[in-house]
């Protein structure tokens, strides 16, 4: 998902190079790797984000590897000349010019991912980026997840997780952000900038390569739909002498003094009982539930207990937990005549309820925890889940200063579990619901026999 229009102008190069906040941006330095793994989700996201680095990278003798997930088929749709599988051959021709500019002895691997339902499949992008065997001295660059193009994030997204489980470093680098953002916007995240200045040849290298992507930065044909898709003023941007990459925010899981303070002011912080987007959100995770009936359900995160006093129709037992006491309070008034609903407090992952569960929830909580501390929390699940459980996951997906994880980082990482398998999604700008089970996934229809026996 898009979440601007390329074809609007965007805001002026001027107003960026004037920002006063580059006086506070620390310069990056290579000399603590031994490799290079640039991720880019479209091809040329590699020579605009990251060209100046391959570049440089090269003059050093450090090894680059490019993995680009998609071939970039959907840049021109309506196209009335050019076939997206002429596309894929057109555009894979131009990265493979475009890195003889920058990084002639790369290496690139094409990994044929739709363009534009990348989030679909990040398991064969984390499968991938597992194969590469990523150590303490690579350094690995990704599409920031926060740039407003769903196959940006979720590129990003994947790549942050294997590079944090490998120990390597990770470094994110925006694309759209200059375009739909101001210098004095909050979502422009000054504090983790870092720079890499660029010598006169590094930058001659990196134009040439953005050249080389020739069906972006010109018209495939006078035709209406082959129109030009990066324009003038949006290649001022990858002009400069510098390069700039977002460094990744803590990632530390939140604690109980976190959740303390944040109920001390108000029963209902987040608007459970009142606000129609959650309303509605709560409606679509129950009706997503692949059963009627649920013998044995964990809720991890309860709250205040809205959610738990909706699943308790649908389960012959329900333990719901949280990690601060002040919503379990409200949850049990709210569920004492719920003989069936046990609540307790727990501090996940370090403690897990005993017992095996047909229904495991997690709905707004697993962005609380760090990457390692969700590896574990997935480990609980699946040791404690039944043949036949279903794992049921909703986030919210814009990203919250602070949090260890984003709702697309969670469900990257609950996809690409080998335990599980997708039996259903829901996506929208906002949130993701994701229902999973142990493979393989029938649907509900060949579940029940409407399908047939074998169908």
């Amino acid at each position: 998902m898009v979440k601007f229009d390329h074809r609007q102008k965007g805001t002026p190069e001027d107003e960026w190079l004037t920002a006063p906040r580059w006086q506070e941006v620390p310069a990056l330095t290579l000399s603590d790797f031994r490799r290079l793994v640039v991720v880019s989700a479209h091809p040329d996201d590699e020579s605009l984000g990251a060209g100046g680095l391959m570049a440089h990278a090269t003059h050093l003798g450090v090894p680059v590897h490019l993995v680009v997930a998609t071939n970039g088929e959907a840049s021109h749709p309506a196209s009335p000349t050019t076939s997206p599988e002429e596309i894929v051959l057109l555009r894979r021709s131009e990265v493979l010019k475009a890195v003889q500019m920058v990084a002639p002895l790369a290496t690139v691997d094409f990994l044929d991912l739709p363009d534009g339902a990348l989030a679909e499949h990040a398991s064969e992008l984390t499968a991938h980026l597992e194969s590469l065997q990523f150590s303490e001295g690579t350094l690995v660059v990704a599409p920031w997840r926060q740039d407003r193009h769903g196959d940006h994030e979720a590129a990003g997204a994947v790549a942050a997780r294997v590079a944090r489980a490998r120990g390597a470093q990770l470094l994110e680098y925006p694309v759209w952000m200059w375009h739909w953002a101001q210098p004095g916007d909050d979502d422009v995240p000054w504090s983790r900038f870092v720079t890499l200045a660029l010598e006169r040849d590094e930058r001659s290298a990196k134009d040439m390569a953005i050249s080389a992507h020739e069906s972006q930065n010109a018209p495939l044909s006078d035709a209406a739909g082959d129109e030009r898709l990066l324009s003038e003023q949006f290649h001022e941007y990858f002009s400069r002498p510098f390069e700039v990459f977002i460094t990744p925010v803590g990632s530390r899981t939140l604690t109980r003094e976190f959740f303390d303070s944040f109920y001390s002011g108000s029963e209902d912080p987040w608007g459970f009982e009142t606000r129609w987007y959650e309303i509605r959100k709560r409606a679509l995770t129950v009706a997503s539930l692949p059963r009627p009936l649920f013998a044995s359900a964990l809720e991890v995160g309860c709250s205040i207990g809205v959610l738990t006093a909706e699943l308790a129709g649908r389960c012959a037992e329900i333990i719901a937990t949280d990690i601060a006491e002040q919503p379990l309070s409200l949850a049990r008034k709210r569920l004492i005549e719920q003989a069936h609903v046990t609540v307790v407090r727990a501090d996940t992952p370090l403690e897990w309820p005993e017992g095996t569960f047909d229904l495991v929830v997690l709905s707004e909580v697993a962005y609380y925890w760090s990457p390692e501390d969700l590896q574990l929390v997935l480990e609980h699940i699946e040791a404690s889940l039944t043949d036949d459980g279903v794992l049921v996951a909703c986030h919210w997906r814009h990203p919250v200063e602070g949090y260890p994880e984003t709702g697309d980082e969670v469900h990257a990482a609950l996809r690409a579990h080998p335990a599980f398998e997708v039996l259903s999604e829901h996506r929208e700008e906002d949130f993701l619901l994701d229902v999973l089970v142990r493979p393989p996934a029938r649907s509900v229809a060949r579940e029940t026999g409407l399908l047939g026996h074998d169908a």
